[in-house]
């Protein structure tokens, strides 16, 4: 049996009507009231709150669009069209959206079904990556109006470097790392955003110079001066890690193009020589394309009282006699040479003025860090610079240190700081020793060489050694 209640009004406890008849006006709740569904209950003929309700099943080919629902569609194999509802009413709502960022490719286009589409009678399409469209039905004249339109490009989604070249490791799970001992090319495939990565960062050291020769009863000799290091570091582009304290936080933005990478190779080592001779030879040039070149290290002079040659870092000058009139030590080699901000090196130290056959020792090269010592009268050869450590490929290492003086003592001048510094060679048993080597792409000085006053006791300097490049960024 169907029960029936007539009444135009119903009240709650304080009186105010939650639901009221007024001729043909229904109201419900009272102001400032919410009106709630209970959980699982569902509504009609309340029409649409100006929403879609989207469609998971993804559509790969043409459709008819329904009133109230909205639609991804892939487009990736072909264009597709989007038939619009036939006889739409007012509030009648679709939208659209190009599921595989692939409508730049292949449109996807809007049949009008005899609708005007925001007052004209043209088929609209979508032609943009990521596109998506809302529209809504006005009226006959109007017909269906635009009032939401993207595309992806409009979100910051974050994209990334890649590159070939090199050998790569990747570093700290995000972050991938090239280095190259010999030269080569970056290659930068494609190129992120400033929310992914577009920059990199750098490390570029040259070949150390060779060291200078001990020459019979005028003994010791300069070592020579580090490879120029320059490096840099932001850690919004590569990622925390300890850099070289004499790194700059200005990183490298990069194309999409080939950088080519040159690295420099170490400077010989003064040959052994009964007479003067030119010393070591400098280290050649490492350098990231045209934009960051490093300069070789200064060669090491011997003891013909030689200046030390400049370079990256200066290599360390020779030693003199007395009492020959006006005489004096040789001129330090320069470092930072040409000048570059933040400097690439430091000076070489000064050899010694002694008597004639007296103790003679070399200064030493420059480094990274610091200036290369000076010689001491019947003490060691001169230390080298002291090289600087970074961690850049995620192991710390030091890298451009200077070479160690040679000495007619017992002591030749040390590696100071390490980093692939020569040793500068003491006096020897057997009445010379050459210097030794700077080790392998660290960039490290040659060390001077020593000879004892006896025939055919000339040293020769050791080779500097070669630098190497190393190019860090975020890849995810």
């Amino acid at each position: 049996m169907t029960s029936t209640i007539k009444v135009n009004n119903i009240q709650n406890q304080c009186g105010a009507n939650i639901i009221n008849e007024n001729s043909d006006t229904i109201t419900i709740g009272a102001s400032g009231d919410t009106i709630a569904l209970a959980s699982g209950a569902s509504q009609t003929g309340f029409g649409r709150t100006g929403t879609v309700d989207w469609q998971t099943s993804i559509k790969t080919g043409d459709f008819t669009a329904v009133n109230g629902e909205g639609y991804f569609v892939d487009t990736s194999s072909t264009a597709i069209t989007v038939t619009l509802p036939s006889s739409p009413s007012a509030g009648n709502i679709v939208a659209v959206k190009d599921y595989a960022n692939t409508a730049d490719t292949n449109k996807i286009t809007f049949n009008r079904n005899g609708s005007n589409v925001d007052g004209g009678a043209t088929n609209p399409i979508i032609q943009n990556e990521g596109g998506s469209v809302t529209l809504v039905y006005a009226d006959a004249t109007k017909g269906w109006l635009v009032t939401d339109a993207a595309q992806k490009s409009d979100l910051g989604f974050p994209t990334f470097i890649t590159a070939t070249g090199g050998t790569i490791t990747t570093v700290c799970t995000n972050f991938k790392v090239h280095t190259f001992t010999g030269p080569g090319t970056f290659t930068v495939c494609s190129v992120g955003n400033a929310c992914g990565s577009n920059k990199i960062d750098y490390m570029v050291i040259a070949g150390g110079g060779g060291g200078g020769h001990g020459q019979a009863c005028y003994q010791g000799s300069g070592g020579g001066g580090a490879g120029g290091y320059r490096e840099s570091h932001s850690t919004p582009v590569s990622g925390p890690y300890t850099a070289s304290p004499i790194a700059t936080c200005a990183s490298l933005p990069v194309s999409a193009q080939g950088y080519p990478i040159t690295v420099g190779a170490g400077g010989g080592g003064a040959p052994a020589s009964a007479a003067p001779n030119p010393g070591g030879t400098p280290g050649s040039n490492s350098a990231f394309s045209a934009i960051i070149t490093s300069a070789g290290g200064g060669g090491g002079r011997g003891y013909d009282a030689g200046d030390g040659k400049p370079g990256g870092s200066g290599g360390g000058a020779g030693t003199q006699n007395q009492p020959s009139p006006g005489l004096s030590p040789g001129t330090v080699g320069a470092g930072n040479q040409p000048p570059v901000s933040p400097a690439q090196g430091t000076p070489g130290g000064r050899g010694t003025v002694a008597a004639f056959q007296g103790p003679h020792s070399g200064g030493g090269g420059g480094g990274a860090e610091n200036t290369g010592t000076n010689g001491a009268v019947a003490g060691p050869g001169g230390a080298g610079g002291s090289a600087t450590t970074s961690s850049i490929n995620g192991t710390p290492t030091a890298r451009g240190g200077g070479g160690g003086g040679g000495s007619d003592t017992d002591t030749g001048g040390s590696t100071t700081g390490g980093g692939g510094a020569g040793g500068g060679s003491p006096f020897a048993p057997s009445g010379r020793q050459d210097g030794s080597n700077g080790t392998t792409n660290t960039g490290g000085g040659g060390g001077g060489g020593a000879a004892a006053c006896a025939p055919g006791n000339s040293a020769g300097g050791g080779a500097g050694g070669s630098g190497i490049v190393m190019i860090r960024y975020k890849f995810q």
